[in-house]
């Protein structure tokens, strides 16, 4: 039977850790190894993830010295050696029947070197979401790399991810210079190297952190969106020699990630948050000159409410 490797980074989620893992060893169709990674948590872990080591399928690594996100993944990578591989978050789960769905697609049709499918938000307060197994879903061939520069946006969810190993090994791993955008770049280098495939099914269950707004809000914004840029600068940077139409999809993906910039810059403008909107939108001029030149300041004459237009007007004023 086939096996599917399944590496689980924690640091400080040991309340979910069980079930996350138990999601992974209840999937039928396939074999599974799991390896925990304990970062040198506070909490109870480890202790937790040497109680689910019992269980001869998963392993415990524990480091002495917190590595950060970036360094554990790809000491996971590294462990991996089965035909498939999966990076899951000690917070996230996955549905019944998730990884025989990705290994039969990957079996049938050696040309996929990624799937990836549907995931269901789950919010903190909230049960646990019950997803019934999925009958007889579709899928397709999705042009991921067409799809992700023309709208600059992540469409791959992490928890759904599953790849083949070698092509995995062959990508290499997550970059220390992207600790917020290091997944979108290596979608993209999955997506240079074969077809990705997209299930139309409930692949995992999200976990989302409640998150307060802050001071610092706007530098985190700003900050995600430069390493959005980095993404796709650094993949072209690196694999102009692979596609042949490589430069015209980098000025599509500089193009688009302005643009969504500059929309939300526009949108937080309507809601009267000046100072934020107005940094977004020089951001994105940035990014962009055509924007710089010829901005769509048209945007601001579409906010909400019967008293908007007036309103945007006497803001270009």
């Amino acid at each position: 039977m086939t096996t599917v490797d399944v590496v689980i980074p924690c640091y400080n989620y040991g309340r979910f850790l069980k079930a996350c893992v138990n999601s992974v060893l209840d999937q039928s169709g396939v074999e599974v190894r799991v390896l925990i990674i304990d970062d040198t948590s506070s909490d109870d872990s480890l202790s937790v993830a040497r109680e689910l080591a019992a269980d001869s399928r998963v392993t415990v690594i524990a480091h002495p010295t917190n590595k950060g996100h970036i360094r554990t993944y790809n000491e996971g990578i590294d462990w991996a050696s089965s035909e498939y591989f999966l990076l899951l978050s000690a917070d996230d789960l996955l549905v019944t029947g998730a990884l025989a769905r990705a290994v039969t697609i990957m079996e049938e049709n050696p040309d996929v070197v990624l799937t990836h499918g549907r995931s269901l938000s789950w919010h903190d307060h909230l049960p646990i979401p019950q997803v019934e197994e999925a009958q007889d879903c579709s899928w397709n061939r999705q042009d991921l790399l067409k799809e992700m520069c023309s709208t600059s946006v992540n469409f791959v969810s992490t928890p759904t991810a599953i790849s083949r190993t070698s092509v995995q090994k062959e990508v290499g791993g997550y970059r220390l210079s992207l600790p917020h955008a290091g997944d979108m770049e290596m979608w993209l280098r999955f997506a240079a190297r074969g077809s990705v495939a997209y299930i139309d099914a409930v692949q995992a269950i999200y976990r989302k952190h409640p998150t307060a707004m802050s001071n610092t809000y706007l530098a985190e914004m700003i900050s995600d969106y430069r390493q959005c840029q980095l993404a796709f600068t650094t993949f072209f940077d690196e694999h102009e020699h692979r596609l042949g139409t490589s430069g015209d999809l980098r000025c599509v993906a500089r193009s688009a990630l302005a643009d969504r910039v500059f929309d939300r810059g526009i949108r937080l403008l309507r809601r009267g948050r000046l100072r934020t909107g107005i940094s977004l939108i020089r951001e994105a001029m940035a990014m962009d000159r055509r924007l710089r030149y010829l901005p769509p300041l048209w945007r601001l004459l579409k906010p909400p409410g019967k008293d908007g237009r007036q309103w945007a007007l006497s803001i270009i004023r």
